[in-house]
């Protein structure tokens, strides 16, 4: 054990937040995201994460990873698909760990466009999350 670190935080997970660059994107994604495909044919880092929700797990990240204050935008949720202006409970939720943290709130990509840019992600950490839209990507920034 280590003092600090949250207990989330598996070795496995850390190792992949270390190893990351600025400007380098992790995803978070729910049990419902097709994590394992995108991982093997993106060459990703795939972490499971399965005890925990969404904002359990975005706060363990937030925790240790600076995001990128250097770009408009450095988190984004997945849009509803038929109702982009809607806000599901689970993004809700991103939105207020994200604020609690004190960054800012996310930008919301089309379904799609999510889907393209976690296939880019450095890393995708999957977790226990049930609730459908329980997604974020976050943009690594450098520790100031």
């Amino acid at each position: 054990m280590l003092k600090h670190i949250p207990a989330l935080l598996t070795p496995d997970a850390l190792h992949a937040l270390a190893s990351m660059g600025h400007g380098d994107v992790l995803a978070i994604v729910d049990a419902h995201f097709p994590a394992a495909r995108l991982a093997a044919q993106a060459g990703a880092r795939l972490v499971q994460v399965p005890g925990a929700d969404t904002p359990a797990l975005l706060h363990a990240v937030l925790a240790l990873l600076p995001l990128d204050d250097a770009t408009p935008e450095a988190a984004w949720t997945m849009q509803v698909i038929g109702e982009p202006d809607a806000v599901p409970p689970a993004v809700a939720a991103i939105r207020a760990a994200l604020v609690q943290a004190g960054e800012r709130e996310p930008a919301a990509l089309e379904r799609h466009a999510f889907y393209e840019a976690a296939a880019q992600a450095f890393a995708i950490f999957q977790c226990g999350e049930a609730r459908t839209y329980g997604n974020v990507l976050l943009a690594k920034g450098v520790v100031r």
